[in-house]
């Protein structure tokens, strides 16, 4: 007989959804117990293959990652860039400004950019001139207050921003 304090087995979460309105949990609701964690090799693989590019900084904003999209996208090999400045890809005009920001995260650790996106022109080695969108994540790691590396995931939006500044009547 079962003890009325046994809680009974383990629920999922889809499991509780369908006891809400009755019947078998759904078909699914197995990919909720003992999901499978995913090993650092293939989320290397997942940075080094994604569509987007990924750039890595350190805390003095030295590329130390560059994964083949960025390199795509602004020209440069991930050889030519590791230990250079993210200026290579900023317009020189606005490297004051972003220092500032930069500068700005470092001393109080935090970033509205990983929650919503930044659209900026960006250079490509050839020197045109494109517009990116991107977001930020801080890493850290052991002590939760220290940065170790801010990520970049990037897109090009030059065709977007050129299609809104026509239709802007520019």
């Amino acid at each position: 007989m079962k003890s009325p304090n046994d809680p009974g087995p383990a629920r999922s979460p889809a499991d509780d959804a369908q006891a809400d309105h009755g019947g078998d949990p759904a078909c699914w609701s197995h990919l909720f117990d003992d999901q499978p964690v995913a090993d650092d090799i293939l989320l290397a693989d997942v940075v080094r293959q994604l569509a987007d590019a990924v750039v890595v900084c350190d805390t003095a904003g030295l590329i130390i990652y560059w994964n083949s999209a960025a390199a795509h996208l602004f020209g440069w090999s991930a050889d030519e860039v590791a230990g250079q400045t993210i200026d290579l890809i900023i317009p020189e005009r606005f490297r004051e400004r972003h220092w500032t920001g930069w500068n700005k995260v470092m001393r109080t650790g935090t970033t509205s950019y990983g929650e919503r996106v930044l659209e900026v022109p960006a250079n490509r080695r050839d020197g045109t001139r494109i517009s990116i969108a991107f977001t930020v994540t801080l890493i850290r790691q052991g002590d939760i207050s220290q940065l170790t590396a801010i990520v970049a995931v990037i897109r090009d939006q030059t065709e977007a921003w050129e299609k809104r500044r026509r239709t802007s009547g520019s």
